[in-house]
């Protein structure tokens, strides 16, 4: 069975309904949804940030290169990794959400950029957890851990960890330990990657703290509940806080998966304990770290483009497949609930990194990149129905979300305009940043 994870519910339905209004707020507050989308373009070092019910309120930042984004600190703030060139730019998003029980509070300023940015050999992936935001360097053999409460507040605070060898990993902080993954010692030639045999707990310091775990090909990572999992040919190994230390188990793939494929992409919910993996290029797997079966595989009509669960009902997922259907996938049934047409075809043949659609969410839609078209499309959760469209200039690729509902006690304030008045910023003067990419 499905672990719910009761706080998280109660969050969750705050921020989906919309914040309840006390008799005993300011006469000046009201309820506010606002939800502001970033976008990165595929081919010019740029994104830009807009509000999704007001598109007129738009700002442009100047980067590096090519950005994977990353919302961080409940959305308060937004990482830009550009993996191509070496850099990471920071932001803060303007929508901040504090939670009080029986509702959340909710401010609304400009994003900006914050001056300081990270460069470093090959920045790839992102962990957000336990108040840190955690930046692999493939190729410089450390992560930088950013503390995002600081990063919310324009400030960037960080520290490094440093691994045994550089590759393609990631490290997280789980309870007062750390788990990194590891790479083989076997020599490569050129600029071959090495080769990745597992998982290690370690200390803040970077000491060991026990023995590698073994996870070949370890690729993919995501938290939900209690439980850490990642990809590995083997199976979905899982790291949760025990009474003598970390506790791994591998769940291995069972027979009745197609054989010959594996899991190198990971989601986990922040509702119920429970994680969305891909399983092939065609393939779903709702994995359920604690009860049997661990494993419940969805076969897809077409190759899969971009995935993404729904923090406010957490029975649905999404899933755009390369005809440009778009799939609402039940998480308890396991299946596809209804499917309908939002995008031309996008094939994934050739570059894992050609201009795709990618999935994010905002509320009861659906927002995703449309490169091709030049668009962001709103889509509704409940009928997969296009809702509105917003034209970005360039080839919109990589896109977050940040935002919600809440009572906005600074309503009546006089420079507090932007759910009623547009605005047009340009920021070129800020930034040397990095990139992105979302291999199997």
């Amino acid at each position: 069975m499905l672990k719910q994870l009761a706080y998280s519910t109660a969050l969750a339905l705050v921020l989906a309904g919309g914040a309840y209004a006390q008799d005993d707020h300011d006469h000046d507050a009201e309820d506010v949804t606002l939800y502001r989308v970033f976008v990165g373009d595929h081919a010019e070092p740029s994104v830009t940030a807009f509000d999704l019910g007001e598109p007129d309120n738009r700002w442009t930042f100047e980067t590096t290169g090519q950005n994977k984004l990353y919302s961080v600190e409940n959305g308060a703030a937004v990482v830009a990794v550009q993996s191509f060139d070496d850099a990471v730019n920071f932001f803060t998003s303007g929508v901040s959400l504090h939670a009080h029980g029986d509702h959340s509070d909710i401010a609304v300023t400009d994003p900006t950029a914050i001056e300081e940015t990270l460069t470093g050999p090959r920045p790839f992936h992102l962990i957000d957890h336990d108040g840190k935001a955690v930046i692999n360097f493939d190729r410089g053999g450390y992560v930088e851990i950013v503390d995002t409460h600081a990063l919310s507040e324009g400030e960037l605070v960080t520290s490094q960890l440093q691994q045994a060898r550089a590759h393609h990993g990631y490290a997280a902080p789980i309870g007062d330990l750390w788990v990194t993954s590891v790479a083989s010692d076997e020599p490569v030639e050129g600029d071959a990657a090495p080769a990745r045999i597992g998982l290690q707990p370690i200390n803040a310091d970077g000491s060991p703290a026990g023995d590698v775990e073994t996870c070949t090909a370890i690729h993919g990572e995501a938290f939900s509940g209690a439980y850490l999992a990642t990809g590995c040919q083997e199976g979905v190994l899982t790291v949760t806080e025990g009474a003598d230390g970390l506790e791994f188990e591998m769940l291995e793939y069972p027979e009745d998966l197609p054989a010959g494929q594996s899991t190198g992409t990971l989601l986990g919910s922040k509702v119920m304990q429970v994680f969305l993996g891909n399983y092939g290029g065609d393939g779903l797997v709702v994995i359920d770290p604690v009860d049997e079966p661990h494993f419940r595989y969805i076969e897809l009509p077409f190759r899969r483009v971009d995935f993404a669960l729904d923090p406010t009902n957490a029975r649905f997922g999404y899933v755009l497949t390369e005809d440009g259907s778009l799939h609402q996938i039940d998480m308890l049934a396991a299946e596809v609930a209804q499917s309908a047409s939002v995008t031309e075809p996008y094939s994934m043949d050739g570059d894992w990194n050609d201009p795709r659609p990618r999935l994010a969410m905002a509320g009861d839609e659906i927002v995703l990149s449309d490169p091709n078209a030049g668009l962001v499309r709103r889509v509704s959760t409940e009928t997969l129905e296009e809702v509105g469209t917003v034209e970005v200039e360039g080839m919109p690729y990589n896109i977050v979300v940040v935002g919600g509902s809440g009572v906005d006690h600074e309503a009546g304030s006089d420079d507090h305009d932007h759910a009623e008045e547009g605005h047009d910023h340009d920021h070129e003067d800020d930034h040397d940043t990095d990139e992105d990419h979302d291999h199997e």
